[in-house]
Order: C-alpha cells, then structure tokens, then sequence
C-alpha cells in the first residue's frame, strides 16, 4: 500500500525543500512571527512524511506475514504476526483520534487542574487519587509532567493540584476529561467499613507559550510568598519559598510551590496565571472556548462524567460516552485511553 495518496508525500516532500532553504537564508529570524510559523509548518510537514512511512511499513511488514503463512504453519510465526497487528491496530487507532483534534488549542500543552468536592478528607483523598492516575497517564504517552502546585487536605489527599502536561495533543487528549469525577468504595477511613461516594472535579486548560501575548500590567498583581507546604526539611520551614500571585481585575489567582526557588517558582505562577488570562479573554471571543467553559459543573451529585466503583462490584464507566471497564486497578494506573477516544470519537460524529 502506497500512503502517498493520503497524505500527498510528493507534493510535502517537495514544499519541505523550499521551506528548509527558506529558513538557511542569514534574514531568517529577522521577523520572529514569520520565522515561527514557517518552523511550525516544516515540523508538522515532515511529521506527515514519518506518519505515512510508517503506515506503509505496518502494512507491508502484515503482508509478509500472510505471505508466509499462508504457506506454511508456523505458530511461533503467528504469535509473532498477532503482536504486530495489536501494535499496528493501536497505532491506527492513535493516528485516527489524531485526525479528530484539529482544533486551534489541540496540540499545545496542558494545565491540569484537581479539586475535591465537599466530603472532606474522602473527597480529599480522592482528588489525590485522580492526580496519580493522570500523571501515570501522561507517563504513559511519553509526556512530561511537571507538579506546578499540590495543596494537602487537613487529614489526608489534597485541596488542590496543578499539573503541567508537555506533550503534542496533550490537551487535545485531555479536555475529555473536563468534570465531575465520582467514586464509590468502602471508605478506608471509616471505622465501620461504610460505603461512600466521594466526587472531584478535572478541567483543562491549554498552556500558553511565549509566542502568544497576554498583556499583564505588574501594578495589577500582587505577589505574596509563604511557605511550601509538605516534605522539605529546613528548606520549608526557614524560607518562603513558594509563591502566590493573584491578578487584582479579574481575581484570578496562580501559585506554585514546587521549586527549591522563589525566582522559579514566580516564574511558573506566571506562566500558570498568563494561561488563565489567556483563556478567559479568549472565552469572550470564540464560542468553541465558551463550551469547554460551560462544561465546567458543580461537583456534586448527578453532574459527574464518568464514575469510579470499587465496592459492592468493581466498574469504570463513561456516562457521556456509556464506554465502561471492570478492570478499576488499571484505569487508576493510567489506562484511560479507551474512556478518552471514545469520547472524541462520538463528539466528531455530532
């Protein structure tokens, strides 16, 4: 099978030529703006040729082993032949859920934001829980993730969490799991071994890089350090290292506290705070943002996306999408993909 049909490898390969020549010449990065569009347009170009190389090296790697065994029966072969198949099935799939985010946020980095709904320290220990499971998840994708701020409940799990998520459609992937999350199992911090629900809340957001201007004026933040909170030893309870800037017109408020340094630790509030700036004015221009907003729901009761059963039986299940596992241990180690494409899936059909 040839891919060039597809995706036009000729006519990219040629247009890659000319941008690459373009971008040898000494006035290149005269104009920053032009000169990052052209890079953007060369990566996703041959990004194209190695998805088209590789399609047409699955397929044809599948055909010799047809040809073989159709020949003979060769079960050390077949095994082998299976396991190429499940690998070139997960890879189509992927490349199929790519197709579908080809929205103008899609492909940037993500915030990720975690908060427990009332309850306590279950629903504190819940949005723990979650916080594992998405980190694991984002491990398992191959994307970098960064813990930019973790509040600790009183008793146990956490107030709130913010990760940072680097990876190519890594908020395309994860704008799916914007909502109410609930969980039902025998509260290990119940004496009498009683069964609750607890609920947190996920939402997403796509990290602004430096190539997109927020305009902050610094007389509308006011910064404040404290200390970090957690494991530190001297460190934490000697120095303020942790900071907290809140933007003074909108009420929006960042913090991180994940660095031994202030400096550093002002700088990722800012990048956490210039995204949440970015997407509120972006919310009062563009209608596809307002619904991702709209999804936001209050945590509680009838408003979760998807529940998580541990007890009386063990289920996950998508109530948007009705895609469900019994295989709960996975999911809560970072197998969410089939929850996640389902959904983009059954969204492109809409």
């Amino acid at each position: 099978m040839n891919c060039g049909g597809i995706f036009d490898v000729e006519t990219k390969s040629v247009k890659i030529s000319q941008l690459e020549k373009e971008m040898s010449s000494r006035n290149f990065w005269d104009d920053q703006d032009r000169a990052r569009k052209i890079s953007e347009n060369l990566s996703s170009l041959k990004e194209d040729i190695n998805t088209a190389t590789n399609i047409t090296q699955y397929i044809e790697e599948l055909e010799a082993y047809l040809d073989i065994l159709q020949e003979e029966k060769d079960t050390e072969l077949e095994a082998e032949a299976e396991k190429k198949l499940t690998k070139t099935k997960k890879y189509f799939n992927k490349l199929e859920t790519q197709f579908i985010l080809s929205g103008p946020y899609d492909k940037k980095n993500a915030l990720l934001e975690i908060h427990p709904g009332a309850g306590g320290t279950e629903s504190n220990d819940w949005a723990e829980m979650l916080l594992r499971m998405y980190a694991r998840w984002a491990e398992n994708q191959d994307f970098q993730v960064e813990l930019m701020d973790k509040q600790p409940g009183d008793i146990a799990g956490i107030s709130s969490a913010t990760l940072e998520i680097k990876g190519k459609y890594a908020y395309g992937y994860l704008k799916s799991e914007i909502g109410v999350h609930r969980l039902v199992r025998i509260s290990p911090f119940d004496s009498n071994k009683r069964r609750h629900t607890s609920f947190a809340s996920v939402f997403v957001y796509p990290e602004v890089d430096d190539t997109i201007e927020v305009d902050v004026n610094e007389n509308d933040l006011r910064i404040d350090t404290f200390r970090a909170s957690g494991a530190g030893g001297q460190h934490v309870n000697k120095v303020s290292s942790a900071v907290r800037i809140t933007h003074i017109p909108t009420g929006i408020v960042a913090q991180c506290q994940s660095e031994r340094s202030q400096l550093h630790n002002k700088e990722n509030a800012m990048k956490v705070l210039k995204s949440r700036l970015y997407q509120m004015y972006k919310e009062k221009q563009d209608k596809e943002r307002q619904k991702i907003e709209n999804e936001k729901k209050s945590i509680e009761w009838g408003n979760q996306i998807r529940s998580y059963v541990f007890q009386p039986y063990s289920m996950v299940k998508d109530h948007r999408t009705d895609e469900q596992t019994g295989n709960v241990q996975a999911v809560m180690d970072g197998n969410i993909d089939q929850f996640i494409d389902a959904f983009l899936k059954n969204r492109s059909l809409k």
